[in-house]
């Protein structure tokens, strides 16, 4: 419930206000009589001298006794008048001393009604013989009203068993019941009860039904067929549809729909209108129009209406114009609870984290909707640990906890990947009984797949109620396994639940899926993927359209890629790094480089993973552009008013060893101004391995080692390093370092797609069904390869072993082993895919490019560095990656 601040608590409005009138004398004691009434309030008195009826005027000495019906009816009125509880009581108790009556017990259950004591009105109800229309219509108005839709309905049907006849009022409140419910069915048999009453006349009626089919989804068409055929409209009737409009996301036309009822001139449009029509505009992201529309209310005097106001500052907020805001919040002499909390969204969505905190110690009256705003505020800002500490004060003071309130704390725990916080808080909600909830069993799988406890999700999975909605379970659980490195449980869960029919597809599935089939290589479950988002218009999402791009990029197809991105109607940030990215990934720096000049004139602000991409792009060019990388790089904070993070210097960092300046990167490091992670060392280090610089190698890894990273590839890269230099002791060191703080390495495994399916190998793996050939071929392919002047590299085998058991630990890598399944099974002439979750190692790098010339076949293969062709001997890599 919204609270309006008042004035005189203002500290810039206090001095308008003068002092508040001293208390009153105390009461006269009271006259002995038959009925003793309370003292009539100081407001009453004016009021009981002005009354209409004859009552006799009250005096100290001798207290009035109302011997009429007449007087108690004028008594209610004024009870309700001044909000006086104690008034109408005294009233009731008066009545007991006639008969019943009919009027009398109707006004005095309609009285409780309008003084908020419902209880006592459904008690006078309850002993009405002769209850009429208007008690019946107030009585379903207020059960709607408090969402105790079944006593509505209940207290409807009673009313025609007993052959009341509804009126209009009675069936506004019962199709208000429906809207609350969502109660279609119900709603088309009191439509057809409308009809058959000739109420369909009645613009407060026919409002109503178009309001209950304006919240379905198809019940448009309802809507527009009820408001052609409406004799007389009303500004609510114009309201209705509009704000329908909105609801379906028909942005567009509910604007047309306003410019027609201003065109029109009949109609004034009042704080709901505008209110609505910049809920479109928001939606639309329509800047210049929804600046006409503020116009529009500074014109016909809406501008200081607090709806209109905070409409406003919601509009400006999502379209990015921080200073209106600040201006429309600060000019407003009156705020309630919904202004104060509109600003800490606003802020919250300009990620001014610490302005969104001022605003909410600062409210005067907090509820927890104000608590709700900042927690999801500090999800959305990443701030997952700051949003449970809110929760905790929540709980501690006491205040309401809603599905939103706990929503978001198991999302800030899925934020926070702290999988013993997700442990206690979905403790809490077991406790309490919050498990129960549809919303929060969903948030709660989705955390725990957020926090790595696949397993435990699982578990709550099949746990789940068979009649209860699992399409958003579902879609938990697809990007869960995504989100984990499992692509391949997400595939086959994705076709189980299409199965089944158990999940539908929407945007974040869509997304998701993709993703999963872009890092499995799976472009033939991609393009069936993307035909469905075609059939379904979830292209025209710019979400989907990016995790297109992206899927066919990742696949190795980026003729589609480009074609997807170039249909696009719009474009953000995102679109132009999925390009950017599909480029870098195939090694095509140039081309990455010209997408950027691209993006730049199209007037596209890049966010921070944009200038991520595009100084990476420098180490993929023909030519050695290191200058213009530099000075890219120095540009940033002063050009793109982006503050250079550590996956920026890791990038240059990688762009400068690339180019064989190891010295400068060094330094480069050495100058930063915070402490640099892993990551930029891991970077400088890569660059070593690839020029075989040991003297500055030993050097960054004793800096990784010292940080104690957890990324088990920055041991893995410090242990062959060591390796490969012969240090055996050291390597074993780095290894053993590794078991003792539990990281473990990911095993090396090479897959390629075939018939729809997913055939994995790991090194020296025999676990295919067809293993026996696979190895037979192998042996053909090697020595085949031996002839054309292969020679096995065994400083690639990291292990201190003999030097026959080094070559036979080379011959069943992975990636040759999922090379000759392809061979085997796939048409003459036909190009090899195949995916290597980690760098491909040289000796299977040279390998593959002997084998591309003695079977003719090109092989596209993709590792952690990017695609990698082999065609007539040669690598599109060039021999580095």
């Amino acid at each position: 419930m919204s609270t309006v601040i008042h004035p005189e608590n203002h500290p810039l409005l206090r001095h308008q206000f003068s002092p508040k009138p001293p208390p009153p004398p105390p009461p006269p004691p009271p006259h002995p009589s038959s009925l003793s009434l309370p003292k009539p309030k100081p407001h009453h008195r004016h009021l009981l001298l002005s009354s209409t009826t004859s009552l006799p005027r009250l005096t100290i000495s001798k207290p009035p006794i109302f011997n009429d019906i007449n007087s108690l009816l004028s008594l209610l009125q004024l009870s309700v008048q001044c909000s006086d509880a104690d008034l109408a009581k005294a009233v009731h108790a008066c009545s007991f001393k006639f008969q019943e009556d009919a009027h009398l017990g109707n006004s005095l259950a309609l009285a409780y009604l309008k003084l908020g004591l419902f209880n006592h009105s459904l008690r006078v109800f309850a002993s009405l013989s002769c209850p009429n229309v208007v008690t019946y219509s107030s009585l379903i108005s207020s059960f709607a009203k408090s969402n105790q839709v079944n006593k509505a309905v209940e207290l409807f049907m009673k009313m025609r068993n007993e052959g009341i006849e509804p009126n209009e009022f009675t069936f506004v409140a019962i199709l208000s019941a429906c809207i609350r419910d969502l109660e279609l069915e119900l709603g088309f048999q009191v439509h057809g009860l409308v009809m058959k009453m000739g109420f369909l006349d009645s613009v407060f009626v026919a409002n109503a039904l178009m309001g209950l089919y304006g919240k379905f989804t198809g019940g448009l068409e309802f809507v527009f067929k009820m408001f052609d055929e409406m004799h007389h409209r009303d500004v609510a009737s114009w309201n209705t549809v509009i704000s329908s409009l909105v609801n379906e996301g028909m942005y567009e036309k509910a604007l047309e729909l306003f410019r027609v009822m201003q065109e029109i001139g009949s109609f004034r449009a009042d704080f709901f209108t505008i209110s609505a029509v910049l809920s479109a505009c928001e939606g639309s992201n329509a800047l210049v129009k929804g600046k006409e529309v503020h116009a529009h209310a500074i014109r016909i005097g809406l501008e200081g209406n607090l709806s209109v106001k905070n409409a406003l500052i919601g509009f400006y907020s999502k379209c990015g114009r921080a200073g209106y805001v600040v201006v429309l919040f600060e000019n407003m002499p009156v705020r309630d609870v919904i202004t104060w909390t509109e600003m800490i969204t606003s802020y919250m969505e300009f990620g001014l984290v610490d302005l969104a905190v001022e605003v909410f110690d600062k409210m005067p009256e907090k509820n927890c909707i104000s608590y709700n705003a900042l927690m999801a505020g500090f999800c959305k800002n990443g701030e997952g640990l700051k949003a449970v500490k809110l929760f905790i004060e929540m709980v501690e003071e006491g205040l309401e906890l809603t599905d939103f309130s706990l929503s978001s704390v198991i999302n800030a725990c899925a934020l926070a990947m702290d999988a013993k916080t997700s442990e206690q808080i979905q403790g809490f909600c077991v406790k309490f009984g919050f498990r129960s909830n549809v919303c929060v069993e969903a948030a709660l799988i989705d955390m725990c797949m957020r926090c790595g406890r696949v397993a435990d999700a699982e578990k709550m999975f099949h746990m789940w109620a068979y009649e209860q909605d699992s399409s958003v379970v579902c879609t938990s659980m697809l990007c869960g396994y995504a989100r984990n490195g499992q692509p391949d449980d997400a595939i086959s869960f994705f076709l189980r639940c299409q199965q089944q029919g158990t999940m539908d597809m929407d945007e974040v599935s869509l997304t998701s899926i993709l993703g999963a089939c872009g890092t499995l290589g799976f472009e033939e479950m991609g393009e069936q993927i993307h035909s469905h988002a075609l059939k379904t218009g979830f292209v025209s999402d710019l979400g989907v359209l990016n995790s297109i791009i992206s899927m066919y990029a990742k696949c190795g197809n980026m003729n589609c890629a480009i074609k997807v991105f170039n249909s696009m109607p719009i474009r953000d940030a995102v679109s132009w790094n999925a390009l950017i990215a599909g480029h870098i990934l195939h090694k095509q720096g140039d081309e990455a480089l010209a997408a950027w000049s691209e993006m730049e004139e199209a007037g596209t602000k890049p966010d921070i993973i944009t200038l991520v991409l595009v100084i990476l792009a420098y180490r993929h060019t023909q030519l050695d552009l290191v200058y213009d990388c530099r000075r890219l790089f120095l540009s940033m904070r002063s050009y793109y008013d982006i503050e250079p993070t550590s996956q920026h210097y890791a990038s240059f960092v990688s762009v400068l060893g690339h180019w064989g300046l190891l010295e400068e990167a060094e330094e480069m490091i050495d100058k930063m101004t915070v402490e640099p992670k892993a990551s930029v060392w891991h970077a400088l280090l890569d660059s070593c391995r690839i020029h075989f610089n040991t003297t500055i190698g030993k050097r960054v890894a004793k800096r990784i080692l010292a940080m104690k990273p957890q990324d088990p590839s920055t041991y893995i890269l410090v242990s062959n390093l060591y390796s490969a230099s012969g240090r055996w002791h050291c390597s074993e060191m780095v290894r053993e370092d590794m078991r003792e703080k539990r990281i473990r390495k990911n095993p090396a495994r090479s897959w390629i797609i075939h018939q729809n399916k997913v055939h994995s190998f790991y090194a020296r793996d025999k676990s295919h069904p067809q293993s026996k050939d696979i190895y037979g071929g192998l042996q053909i392919l090697v020595r085949e390869c031996l002839k054309a002047g292969y020679i096995p590299d065994t400083s690639f085998v990291l292990h201190e072993v003999e030097e026959h058991q080094k070559k036979d630990f080379l011959l069943y890598h992975s990636a040759k082993l999922a090379t000759t399944y392809g061979l085997l099974m796939t048409k003459r002439g036909e190009p090899i895919r195949i995916v290597k979750n980690i760098l491909l190692c040289g000796d299977c790098h040279s390998f593959l490019k002997f084998v591309s010339i003695v079977t003719r076949r090109e092989i596209l293969f993709r590792d952690a560095s990017g695609f990698h062709c082999f065609r007539n001997g040669r690598c599109s890599c060039k021999n580095y990656w």
